[in-house]
């Protein structure tokens, strides 16, 4: 009951990151920190092996050392180079590649839907609360794309996959 509130929560904040950067193109610290504290009490009381759990522990680390390799080339923002070792914490390392790919189809979706968007319709035509990646020179908000992708690989981690076959994600 306790791993279902605290995945619950983390699939939540994880579309709360994916709206807030899409309104203003940032992923609070708070927030990053959030997803990947709630790691330790999820880990405690799942009943999953340590081996298991340092293997998430251990790609959280790797998936560290390369976002913030692309952070220092500018190829990723800050908040999405913090975003993606706190959810590939959760995931694992099983869930680590279809993670990865999910998350560059969603964001190349989402770059061209803006592209497209940009190219035919002025950003002030636009409701506010979506407007800030429409604007010129504006990023893309990865952590749409880093949502989808714990989405579409969360039914591989054994701490996400019960809670997503409730609600009918995977089966």
């Amino acid at each position: 009951m306790i791993l279902a509130i605290l995945s619950s929560a983390f699939l939540a904040l994880c579309v709360f990151a994916a709206m807030h950067d899409v309104n203003r193109l940032t992923i609070p610290n708070w927030l990053n920190l959030t997803l990947a504290g709630m790691f330790v009490p999820a880990a405690a009381v799942s009943g999953v092996p340590m081996e298991i759990i340092g293997g998430h522990a251990m790609a959280a680390g790797c998936a560290f050392l390369i976002a913030f390799g692309l952070f220092a080339f500018n190829i990723f923002g800050g908040g999405d180079a913090k975003m993606i070792p706190a959810v590939i914490l959760w995931l694992g390392p099983n869930a680590t590649i279809p993670f990865v790919f999910m998350m560059a189809v969603a964001g190349g979706g989402c770059a061209l839907l803006i592209l497209a968007v940009r190219k035919y319709m002025p950003a002030e035509a636009l409701p506010g609360a979506i407007r800030a990646p429409f604007e010129e020179k504006a990023g893309v908000p990865y952590a749409v794309a880093i949502t989808a992708g714990v989405f579409a690989a969360g039914g591989s981690s054994p701490f996400l996959s019960e809670i997503l076959n409730r609600i009918g994600l995977f089966s």
